[in-house]
């Protein structure tokens, strides 16, 4: 998840900071972290910004417990940073103004399966493997993979997709509806189960992909598929790029059903191949 903030680009006062700080360590307790380690933690990233850590580290269990943080964070004008896993790759959770980093990776409970209406209600501290392996004795699976176990509601507030995304499309077309804690700390549900709705904005698309500016994610429904009965794979060799984008224009065109497609070039081939001594 990334930097949600509190419609202000300042630090707030270190009076304001102090109280804010204070008020937390009461409410959360052993919840509440302001150690380096911790902190350092929740601000890491591979990009070549420097890490920049929040002033704190927050875990909620709950959605009153979200609305509490940014309510908090409100009153006092400082940044609520959401964090789910820390695995995305933009440096989303770096904190170059300070802030309150709220992690919901205790928020992880599965609410509700629906086989029969091929979708689920989850918090946003489940991950993709541990639905899946939730879902697994039911014959059904979800289906966007981005490479890493990332939490749901990270991957719903960066719009994650991966190699599956030709068949089954991205976090954009795979989330039915969420539940939101605005920044005054005002509670957005959009949608419902529906699949088929025209009334109103479209609010589930405006805040996926988002990536925290908009609001935290604290529920997300999503579209479940059922396992494919046998699965194959095969690699295919190309003499140009250009030959393997036809022939994957090709398949498609022909309605062959293509679950991951991955192009890998020389170089990538090099990397992968063992060097043999």
């Amino acid at each position: 998840m990334s930097i949600f903030m509190a419609d202000t680009v300042e630090r707030p006062s270190p009076r304001a900071k102090r109280t804010l700080l204070a008020r937390l360590a009461k409410h959360f307790g052993n919840r509440f972290s302001t150690g380096n380690a911790l902190r350092e933690q929740h601000a890491n990233t591979l990009t070549w910004i420097k890490c920049e850590p929040p002033d704190a580290v927050v875990f909620a269990e709950s959605t009153p417990e979200v609305i509490e943080v940014v309510k908090l964070c409100a009153e006092a004008r400082a940044a609520v940073i959401p964090f789910g896993t820390g695995t995305s790759l933009e440096g989303q959770i770096n904190a170059p103004f300070g802030g309150i980093s709220l992690d919901l990776s205790h928020m992880n409970r599965i609410l509700t399966v629906h086989p029969e209406d091929l979708d689920c209600v989850v918090e946003p501290g489940v991950t993709r493997k541990a639905l899946n392996d939730h879902l697994r004795d039911r014959g059904l699976f979800f289906a966007i993979d981005p490479g890493a176990d990332a939490s749901l509601g990270g991957m719903a507030a960066t719009r994650a997709s991966g190699t599956n995304a030709v068949r089954y499309g991205t976090m954009r077309d795979n989330v039915l509806s969420l539940t939101a804690v605005m920044a005054d700390g005002s509670l957005l549900k959009t949608g419902n189960r529906a699949r088929k709705s025209s009334s109103g904005y479209d609010l589930t698309r405006l805040l996926v992909g988002s990536e925290g500016t908009l609001g935290v994610v604290t529920e997300l429904t999503l579209k479940l598929h059922g396992i494919p009965e046998t699965i194959l794979s095969a690699v295919c060799p190309f003499a140009t790029i250009e030959g393997a984008c036809n022939a994957t224009i090709v398949a498609m065109q022909m309605g062959l059903p293509l679950a991951r497609i991955e192009l890998a070039d020389a170089v990538q081939i090099r990397a992968a191949i063992p060097i043999r001594i």
